[in-house]
């Protein structure tokens, strides 16, 4: 059974943590979708600039066809904020499931400002994050998980 995973969710819900652990548990590669932003996107999010639509849709079109790549499956983290974004992925990967991480404004903030200069993405973005963000709730294949539980 092909399984392919997206851990979703604004910056500082956990993305990269629980998809490791979820890797793990499910003896499927990791793919840390931050890997795949190019030069600019990273730069521009360093500045504070919050990306575009016309900015991630090549990063999302190479983070379907890394999925494509995985056809016995995969665990991907990836922000996936908007539901044209999702439908991106999904139409590369048609059986793709989503665990979105959700978490309240302040948890995030916080989260980011102890990454100090360890991410590119600065705490003045966290705002535009949930801006962006249209919920996945409701969606088919897609589990709603608290990001402030405990990670296990």
């Amino acid at each position: 059974m092909t399984i392919h995973v997206v851990v979703m969710g604004v910056a500082g819900c956990g993305k990269s943590a629980v998809g490791r652990r979820m890797a793990a548990a499910l003896g499927l590669p990791m793919v840390e979708g931050d890997d795949f932003h190019p030069p600019a996107n990273v730069e521009r999010m360093r500045q504070g600039v919050a990306l575009t639509d016309a900015d991630r849709a090549g990063w999302l079109a190479q983070l379907g066809g890394v999925l494509q790549q995985h056809p016995a499956g995969a665990v991907l983290s990836c922000s996936a904020l908007k539901r044209r974004y999702r439908d991106v992925l999904r139409a590369d990967a048609p059986s793709l499931q989503f665990a979105y991480l959700d978490l309240p404004p302040s948890i995030a903030l916080q989260r980011v400002a102890q990454r100090g200069s360890n991410h590119f993405l600065p705490v003045t973005l966290v705002d535009s994050q949930f801006a962006t963000l249209e919920s996945p709730v409701g969606e088919l294949g897609v589990l709603h998980l608290d990001a402030t539980a405990p990670i296990q």
